[in-house]
């Protein structure tokens, strides 16, 4: 399956960071996201200076790149949870490492190990054009991210730069699992859907209960995506919580969809 086949129907995206807590261990938990219900894995790339994560994603940065996680070895681990899941993949990284490696470099390895979208939380629209115009063409899309501040007129720049879908920042701040989900979500969404038509939104930062993904759902999102609270369980070592967890998500998005 694609990722544009994916998003025929509203999505979870699970995320695990590649080399956490070992570069086998983190194939091992992406199976577990996709074997609970999630339908793409975000893979991340271990960085030293990750400045849109959270306390529980640092850590787990960490723990990558003490296992040795490279960009070289995270394309490894992604071919192999590509071959392990079938579930179509997306990498969040940090435009330091894509310069680094060499934009048509990274590119390239992107499509041999079948990354199908790249989020870049550091690469504003206003200087991805490089970026874009090594996409153009590949199988790989540029994903970008808009927030609760993000004004009418810039959402819609950010939409004419987007492919493959508009990740939508629920809350203003770094990532990290919340008891609740903010108010401004479901006004972020309907914004999102009328500046930007035709590119599918979904929904991140704080997502940690199956009410969570039902709301987002609800309020007409094509996506839920949830990182922190899968992180959380990867560093207890629960395996089978990761699973659990994805199946709750699956199961509040599935009721919203029921309900409607």
């Amino acid at each position: 399956m694609s990722l544009e086949e994916a998003f025929a129907e509203p999505v979870l995206v699970g995320f695990v960071m590649a080399g956490d807590p070992s570069p086998g261990e983190s194939v091992e938990y992406a199976e577990a996201l996709v074997d609970g219900g999630a339908d793409v894995v975000e893979l991340g790339i271990p960085f030293s200076d990750p400045v849109a994560d959270g306390p529980t994603i640092q850590r787990a940065h960490e723990r990558g790149l003490e296992a040795g996680v490279d960009t070289d070895s995270f394309f490894e681990i992604a071919s192999e949870v590509r071959d392990r899941t079938g579930a179509p993949l997306v990498t969040l990284c940090y435009y330091n490492l894509v310069y680094r490696r060499g934009l048509d470099r990274f590119v390239d390895e992107c499509e041999d190990a079948g990354v199908e979208g790249v989020v870049i939380p550091d690469l504003p629209v206003e200087e991805s054009g490089p970026m874009i115009e090594v996409t153009r063409g590949s199988g790989v899309d540029v994903v970008f991210l808009a927030a609760p501040t993000t004004g009418d007129e810039r959402m819609r720049r950010i939409g004419d730069a987007a492919s493959g879908f508009l990740y939508l920042v629920a809350r203003a701040g770094v990532t990290g699992a919340r008891e609740s989900l903010d108010a401004a979500t479901a006004g972020l969404v309907e914004r999102a859907n009328r500046n930007v038509p035709g590119v599918p939104k979904a929904v991140g930062f704080g997502v940690s209960r199956g009410e969570h993904a039902r709301r987002i759902v609800e309020a007409g999102a094509d996506g839920v995506i949830a990182g922190s609270v899968f992180v959380d369980l990867v560093e207890e070592g629960d395996l089978a919580g990761v699973r659990e967890k994805a199946g709750e998500l699956r199961g509040g998005m599935d009721s919203a969809r029921n309900e409607s």
